[in-house]
């Protein structure tokens, strides 16, 4: 992306038919944002693939909207580059002898915004990502690998509003309300997954038990949005082609040992930087991270927390970017911070798409 509103790359390949705009069925990406309340190169960026897709599949961009998730996360700090990935699925009766990567897309009814970061907010989400498991045709809850999620969050208008009518938000500030948020999607994704139950899911924990978390959930949160817009990735024999993901969890914001493992899980090598043909196995990285919020790092203090020129998240996203990328070998890598119960506490989690090993690879050919 050259910038917030650039789709060119995609014009590019709906021109040349290299990409059939029917298949397209979820967007994820990175905008040059503050990543904030008031980032609106996501919504800028909405607009303007809507815009594009309703000129080739002859829909309103409003309805596109409603049909199609686009999970923007703003904030390229560091070596990050802007880019967003395209997610498409066609029809195939083809067989398949192993998984290949599936695709899920649900949207909640919209979020009450006296709701918005609590536990019924959870439960919307956990209800949504049921929806995406069935409609990826993913029998096993086991086989999810990433749910994407944006949620809603509350303004300073929206929690004004609340308070004219008596009723208590949620949270206090837009920001606090947009980390809330988030904390009930990962526990929604929690709950979807079944490794919580929706009745042990309480205001309190939300910020509160950092112990409760979702290895598999990514959320986002932004005022673009009115509802839960959810994206599970995963693996399935029903699924053809020749993509798979896997994930690891983070445990903090080095942890090298865990990207070099999840690269093992799809059989590339664990080498210093991934190059060559190697390199171009991979199609997608997507990353939560969190400045861990007892301020130290293995022990040793970190001033992210305390920085009042910087936002811990712009900190935290421009450090594991260049971890993550020095491995990767490129700088399209989706890292988002706010990573409330999704991964361990201070940590977070890594998810790569890539092409399977070939079998002439498998041979060492």
């Amino acid at each position: 992306m050259a910038h917030p509103g650039d789709v060119s790359a995609l014009a590019a390949l709906l021109e040349s038919h290299a990409v059939d705009a029917r298949s397209i069925c979820a967007v994820i990406g990175k905008t040059e944002g503050n990543g904030g309340v008031n980032d609106f190169t996501r919504g800028y960026f909405v607009d303007r693939l809507m815009t594009l897709l309703e000129h080739h599949l002859n829909e309103p961009a409003d309805m596109l909207a409603q049909r199609i998730p686009c999970i923007l996360s703003g904030g390229t700090e560091g070596v990050l580059s802007p880019h967003y990935t395209v997610l498409c699925r066609t029809a195939s009766s083809a067989a398949t002898d192993a998984p290949a990567l599936a695709i899920g897309t649900a949207f909640s009814e919209p979020t009450d915004p006296a709701l918005i970061g609590t536990s019924a907010h959870a439960a919307s989400v956990a209800e949504a990502v049921r929806s995406a498991i069935s409609d990826a045709g993913i029998d096993s809850v086991d086989d999810v690998h990433f749910v994407q999620v944006k949620t809603p969050c509350l303004t300073s208008a929206r929690i004004a509003a609340l308070a004219a009518l008596g009723t208590a938000p949620p949270a206090n500030s837009a920001g606090h309300s947009m980390a809330r948020a988030r904390a009930a999607g990962a526990m929604g994704v929690a709950v979807g997954l079944g490794e919580l139950a929706i009745a042990d899911i309480r205001d309190d924990m939300l910020l509160g038990d950092f112990g409760a978390y979702c290895s598999r959930a990514s959320i986002s949160s932004g005022v673009e949005v009115a509802c839960n817009e959810v994206v599970v990735l995963g693996n399935s024999r029903r699924w053809s082609g020749p993509l798979v993901i896997a994930h690891r969890p983070m445990q903090d914001a080095i942890d090298l040992n865990s990207i070099h493992d999840v690269l093992g899980d799809l059989g590339l090598p664990a080498m210093r930087q991934i190059a060559g043909p190697e390199r171009n196995r991979i199609r997608c990285v997507l990353v939560k991270a969190e400045p861990d919020r007892r301020g130290a790092i293995r022990g040793q203090r970190h001033t992210m927390l305390n920085d009042t020129d910087i936002d811990p998240q712009r900190h935290i996203r421009g450090a594991v970017g260049g971890l993550v990328a020095g491995v990767i070998g490129d700088t399209r890598i989706f890292v988002s911070g706010g990573a409330e119960h999704q991964g361990p506490d201070g940590g977070g989690l890594i998810a790569v798409i890539a092409e399977r090993e070939t079998r002439t690879e498998l041979a060492g050919e």
